[in-house]
């Protein structure tokens, strides 16, 4: 038999490109379903699940969230209200996931971003997870610029890792610190500030008008110790003088404030006063045991906006005032 010119197989012996656009199309834009899709592409159904994930990955699809939306929630507006926030966009469902903030904050985060910003990036497994899920886009003229020195890790999500990836996916260009997060002694770390290189680093973060970052917790476990940073005994020096958590790789009080102690000296990297007056500053934060150090840096004025999930939203709001 001839080949048939019915139209609903005329996806035969066509660029792939050409069926993956007309797919994500007919999806997203004309509501098919996946079925009648693979029908009129004379492809299996699989193949069209398989173009529309490749429509987002490729950025030729953007989810976008409706922050109206989820700021119409209660959570949302109770800690707009406290706080001070210009937006809390908070995931819902019953269990805290680290892996919803990220996704929600990588499609957010964005539009937060403007031509010629100077933007600032902590580190940290949701900063990690929030780049790696965000879509390519082109942000013109965007510098990202590493807050905290780098680190021997068994993570990952490495300092200059997280800087290097929004950078890449934004279209920017990066600044990575050259310098570790923690040195041998306050005299080599005094040292190494004065080192060109590092001075201009600080001066281009001087320059930073928004920051995204996450907030660290103290126990045993905690980022702080595992990276190599702190010690067991150096966080118990700093929660007996008040520390409830982490941020920037410094300790902070209920109140936001920098708790110093006897690491600060070594340490290269942005310290948490940095992070007021900002033209925005993104928070992204997932678990309970974080809700005192949100608290606390959101009460400090240094978050504008804040990517959350419900349990964690709840615990920050069921601490004291």
């Amino acid at each position: 038999m001839p080949p048939s010119d019915d139209p609903v197989r005329r996806g035969r012996g066509r660029p792939v490109e050409d069926s993956l656009l007309e797919a994500a199309w007919l999806y997203y834009v004309e509501e098919w379903n996946q079925s009648r899709i693979a029908d009129r592409l004379a492809v299996s159904r699989a193949t069209i699940v398989n173009y529309l994930q490749q429509a987002r990955e490729q950025g030729y699809v953007e989810l976008r969230v409706d922050l109206a939306v989820f700021n119409r929630q209660r959570l949302s507006a109770a800690l707009r209200e406290r706080f001070g926030l210009a937006a809390a966009l908070v995931v819902p469902g019953r269990s805290a996931s680290l892996a919803a903030v990220a996704l929600a904050a990588a499609r957010y985060c964005p539009d937060l971003i403007e031509e010629g910003d100077v933007l600032g990036v902590s580190w940290g497994e949701t900063i990690y997870e929030m780049a790696e899920r965000m879509l390519p886009r082109v942000i013109a003229d965007l510098t990202v610029v590493q807050m905290v020195g780098s680190m021997p890790s068994p993570y990952i999500f490495t300092s200059e890792g997280c800087s290097t990836n929004v950078a890449l996916k934004l279209s920017g260009r990066v600044m990575n610190l050259y310098a570790p997060a923690a040195l041998s002694s306050p005299e080599a770390a005094a040292i190494l500030r004065e080192e060109p290189l590092i001075r201009q680093h600080f001066a281009l973060l001087d320059s930073m008008r928004k920051a995204i970052f996450a907030v660290g917790s103290m126990d045993a476990d905690s980022h702080v110790v595992r990276s190599g940073i702190a010690t067991v005994e150096d966080v118990a020096h700093y929660a007996r003088n008040g520390a409830v958590g982490v941020l920037c790789g410094r300790f902070v009080d209920a109140l936001g404030r920098h708790v110093e102690g006897p690491l600060d000296a070594r340490m290269i990297g942005v310290t948490p006063d940095r992070l007021a007056g900002l033209a925005a500053g993104m928070l992204v934060a997932s678990g309970p045991d974080r809700a005192p150090a949100m608290r606390g840096v959101m009460a400090a004025g240094y978050v504008t906006h804040l990517v959350t999930d419900e349990p964690t939203a709840e615990a920050v709001l069921d601490l004291p005032e």
